[in-house]
């Protein structure tokens, strides 16, 4: 993805919405917006049809919402990545948005600021929250820094943790092996590791527990 061109999709019924994220994205030499739409069926049928790299779906749409968008796309073998675009800095809307299989959680209020960071990211294969949300997961996270045994991140060692907590921070293994000063295949064998040990499957399972289950650094 690094040298190719980022094809975005943008979902928003307010058209004043849609200009001004084009207008941002248009600035981005690596960043081409192929299509975009008023409403969910028609958010839905696009990504179908011309198969966007990132689909930037607004929450409250007509016809169908952000996340059923995103489900139904899913369902039907998309491989497009999503981000979700909301008013809401609600942490029962972010869970839900994770396990809809969202990578990017954006606020209106920022879009304009960080659209296309967050473009980028989920692209990519990296979570992105808006600022807002990344200080309100911290704090929903702050308490138990040794989890007890019968909590899922109990079953993991104090370095696959830490691994756990890099990757909900947007690292690549190459990036955290760096960190931790250990080689990139290391870290893979500790992601494999830490997906058995807590039952995930899929490409971006891991990437919603560590954003759901986010330690205080």
């Amino acid at each position: 993805m690094a040298h190719d061109t980022i094809r975005v999709l943008i979902a928003d019924d307010h058209p004043v919405v849609r200009k001004g994220l084009l207008a941002i994205l248009q600035e981005d030499k690596q960043i081409e917006v192929i299509a975009e739409a008023g409403d969910g069926e028609a958010a839905l049928s696009l990504i179908g049809s011309v198969a966007p790299h990132v689909a930037v779906l607004d929450f409250d749409m007509p016809k169908r919402d952000g996340l059923s968008v995103a489900r139904e796309a899913l369902a039907r073998g998309a491989s497009s990545r999503f981000i979700l675009l909301t008013l809401h800095a609600d942490a029962d809307l972010f869970r839900t948005a994770l396990e809809a299989g969202f990578l990017g959680y954006l606020l209106k209020d920022s879009a304009l600021m960080e659209i296309a960071a967050a473009v980028h990211a989920v692209a990519g294969g990296r979570p992105f929250l808006s600022s807002e949300m990344s200080v309100l997961a911290m704090r929903a996270a702050a308490g138990a820094s040794a989890p007890p045994r019968e909590s899922p991140l109990g079953r993991l060692t104090p370095t696959e943790r830490r691994i756990l907590s890099l990757i909900g921070e947007g690292q690549s293994s190459k990036e955290i092996g760096e960190s931790l000063s250990i080689h990139y295949r290391t870290v893979e064998n500790h992601r494999t590791n830490i997906c058995r040990k807590l039952g995930l499957e899929g490409a971006n399972a891991l990437v919603r527990f560590s954003l759901q289950n986010r330690e205080p650094r």
